[in-house]
């Protein structure tokens, strides 16, 4: 990788890292439904300018919005609000990977190998002792099993996604704007029953300057700049090359939540952070280990 595409992968860490600390604020200013349908709205409507409509069927569209896009987000924004701790809300999230790896196998019939196999239970021993670790800090058992839901959700998508790429039809950063129209609906009906139309409307009428940042950053920084750099570099270098970037985003959201918003997180989580990042690790580098030792044999 060249001097500046590293660069390029460097501004997606700390992109998606900050991400974290930003969806905070966010929530401090709006309810978790009108957060997020508005930062889909938002993301629709400055990207339909730039993005051709794709030609995927709306079947495909809608399964990838109400997946990746509203039960992700809604699920995250609702679990960050119920007290999950934004920095362990940037780890937790990455264990889409392993739920993407068993809903691969389940259904789409994948072949799962041995070092995968083991890659879960590590994850999932390290979920555990972050998940039993919550009245030692402020993370609540609700807030984390809502954020692995928000996770579970998020490889559903994944799941779409590569079926939709299977079938021939676009799956890119258009499809992904064109997408946040759909997504914007449900967050917005949500939001009718779960806060009702005063507090709806209490939300629109106070959003200030401060809050269209992070609305921008929501939609374009997080979304636009971060998924088109990504997809660019996924064009340019091979998916192992690529992927191990990710490792680095709860990097950036523990570190920055701790030195933004002042979270602190206890040594059983500390030990629980590590053992997870130690499976998600052995997920993402196993096949290549795997193939090396084939060649050396």
């Amino acid at each position: 990788m060249t001097a500046r595409d590293m660069l390029l992968g460097l501004f997606i860490i700390f992109a998606w890292g900050f991400n974290f600390v930003v969806i905070r604020w966010g929530l401090d200013a709006m309810t978790p439904m009108m957060l997020g349908g508005t930062r889909f709205l938002v993301l629709a409507l400055i990207g339909s300018f730039f993005f051709a409509r794709p030609k995927t069927p709306l079947k495909w569209c809608l399964l990838y919005a109400l997946s990746l896009n509203f039960g992700q987000f809604a699920l995250l924004f609702s679990g960050m609000i119920f007290g999950m701790p934004a920095g362990l809300a940037s780890l937790v999230l990455q264990s889409q990977a392993v739920f993407t790896l068993l809903f691969s196998v389940l259904l789409l019939k994948e072949v799962v190998r041995p070092y995968q196999v083991l890659a879960i239970a590590i994850a999932g021993v390290g979920l555990a002792v972050i998940g039993n670790a919550g009245e030692e800090t402020n993370m609540t058992l609700l807030g984390f099993v809502l954020t692995l839901a928000a996770a579970s959700s998020w490889a559903i998508g994944n799941i779409a996604t590569k079926a939709i790429s299977q079938k021939g039809y676009q799956s890119d950063l258009g499809f992904i704007v064109w997408s946040a129209w759909l997504a914007a609906i449900p967050f917005y009906i949500a939001a009718y029953f779960i806060d009702g139309p005063q507090l709806m409307w209490s939300n629109i009428i106070s959003i200030n300057w401060s809050t269209l940042a992070i609305l921008g950053y929501l939609s374009v920084v997080a979304t636009l700049a971060g998924y088109g750099l990504w997809s660019l570099l996924m064009t340019r270098y091979s998916a192992g090359t690529v992927a191990p970037l990710s490792l680095g985003v709860p990097v950036v959201g523990l570190t920055s939540a701790a030195l933004i918003l002042d979270e602190s997180i206890s040594p059983q989580q500390w030990a629980g952070i590590l053992v997870v990042l130690i499976g998600l690790m052995l997920n993402t580098f196993g096949g290549r280990l795997r193939n090396r030792q084939k060649a050396l044999n």
